[in-house]
């Protein structure tokens, strides 16, 4: 493959922090353009009121289940090829791209008809009134994204396959062409044409009244969020999968390897499926926490929705230079240079350590204004929302410097291939700690939401200082998927 079309970082030789900002900030980028999409939703489904927010709210805690499952096993893919770069088989990397990309469209598939079939009792499951707008809101959404759930899998494939050989720059530029369509579609799908603020914004309410008389499009309200975000991810995944097939990625996996093998489909399961469970178990205690809040009501409801995305915003740095470090780590080990990968997570740790104090600083002063950009302030009850919203940048904010190193610590795991221990210490953070501390602040001492958000900071906290202690025995640089990497293939 030659360099013009090979567009990976070297992470295996010479200096380490260089090639790992490198390879890591479009990974950070990409991260903060995928809630993109979350963004441009929640503000402009929060022109439709607190219903619409909340139902958004309902919906990701099932939609999230079901991606977390199925995102997952994408990181086995990123943990071989990563392993099998590091050991200069090429080849084998290309065999696991295409295997990886069948079996994950397989559960895909699956995945996509049990949730369509199930949506209306999971509304009901996480605290939904099925007689309320906010109920019949989240069943048309949550539907709308399970039928298209496979353009977004696609898409994941792609980045985590290039990011496992060690090109994080193309799944950046295939985020920001899809994130801007959405944004672009987002606000046309969900009002219309009949008194969208956009036009008015613009300056093009003449050319808003136009289309109006030629079209009568007066929006799909929430459901055309989910059509935007579908649309758009299906764009990005079908660019994604031409060049996995071109080769101009540096991968070049042929239709061949389509067919799936018993042998690396077990592998991808051995490495996958403790991911995959971790999700799953994380995604479903979002999906708990969500029912918690409901207990305190729609405002609290619609003051989660609001701090998810706000959440995701800021978790973002910390997601995306852990997943550089899956790949450094994995390409060192792979190469038998244990120190060096060791030195590639203390080296995150320090840097997220830094963003998020910075981060964490600028964003306390603007908290109110930051929360009330995602709800009109003549909606009902919006003031108290925007309060309850805010109190979370006030409350768990801090403790966001212990997340930082908590998913730094996770992503050094992973991409060894300790993707078990990865798995409980991950979900001990929900389970152990947030869920039950929610439950007690909300069921027994009545603090409502507010309660809640003193959980979360102290789960970060906790689960930070649980893992680095764990961290420190040093046995997880001993599982190398060494099964993998010493087999070549032909071509090899």
């Amino acid at each position: 493959m030659s360099s013009e079309t090979d567009r990976s970082v070297n992470v295996t030789d010479g200096d380490l922090f260089k090639p790992l900002m490198v390879l890591s900030a479009p990974i950070v980028g990409s991260q903060v353009l995928n809630v993109g999409y979350n963004m441009a939703d929640t503000f402009w489904v929060g022109r439709l009121g607190g219903d619409a927010i909340a139902a958004l709210s309902y919906s990701w805690a099932v939609v999230f289940l079901m991606i977390s499952v199925g995102g997952g096993l994408t990181v086995a893919g990123t943990v071989l090829i990563a392993q099998n770069k590091g050991a200069g088989k090429t080849a084998r990397a290309s065999h696991i791209a295409g295997q990886t990309l069948a079996f994950v469209t397989v559960v895909a598939l699956a995945l996509a008809t049990v949730g369509y079939l199930l949506t209306p009792w999971l509304m009901r499951m996480v605290g939904a009134d099925p007689g309320g707008d906010a109920y019949a809101f989240a069943v048309g959404y949550t539907r709308i994204m399970f039928v298209g759930i496979a353009f977004m899998f696609w898409f994941f494939i792609f980045d985590a396959l290039s990011r496992g050989w060690g090109d994080t720059r193309t799944p950046l530029y295939l985020m920001a062409i899809s994130v801007g369509l959405n944004v672009v579609i987002d606000p046309v799908l969900i009002l219309g044409f009949d008194g969208n603020p956009l036009f008015a914004w613009l300056g093009l309410t003449d050319l808003e009244s136009s289309l109006y008389a030629a079209t009568g499009f007066t929006g799909w309200g929430v459901d055309g969020a989910a059509i935007a975000t579908i649309f758009s991810r299906a764009v990005a995944a079908i660019i994604g999968l031409f060049l996995l097939f071109s080769g101009r990625v540096g991968l070049e996996p042929s239709l061949s390897d389509l067919w799936l093998e018993r042998e690396t489909v077990r592998k991808i399961l051995d490495i996958g499926a403790p991911i995959a469970t971790e999700q799953g178990f994380r995604a479903f205690g979002i999906t708990v926490l969500t029912a918690i809040i409901a207990l305190a009501g729609t405002e609290a409801v619609a003051a989660y929705g609001i701090v998810t995305r706000l959440s995701s915003l800021l978790y973002m740095p910390a997601l995306g230079l852990a997943r550089g470090t899956e790949t450094v780590v994995g390409q060192n080990l792979g190469a038998d240079q244990v120190d060096r990968a060791k030195r590639a997570v203390k080296l995150s740790s320090m840097v997220i350590v830094g963003v998020f104090v910075v981060v964490i600083a600028i964003a306390y002063p603007y908290a109110e204004a930051i929360a009330g950009v995602f709800i009109t302030p003549d909606a009902e009850n919006a003031d108290v929302v925007i309060e309850y919203a805010a109190a979370y940048v006030f409350i768990a904010g801090p403790s966001y410097v212990f997340l930082g190193v908590f998913q730094i610590l996770l992503g050094g795991l992973r991409g060894s291939g300790s993707t078990k221990a990865a798995m409980v210490l991950s979900v001990q953070e929900l389970w152990v700690w947030r869920i039950p501390i929610a439950i007690v602040a909300v069921v027994a001492f009545e603090m409502g939401v507010v309660g809640v958000w003193y959980a979360v900071a102290i789960s970060f906290v906790a689960s930070a200082i649980v893992t680095g202690l764990w961290f420190l025995r040093g046995t997880w640089t001993d599982n190398v998927v060494e099964e993998d990497v010493a087999t070549p293939v032909a071509g090899d």
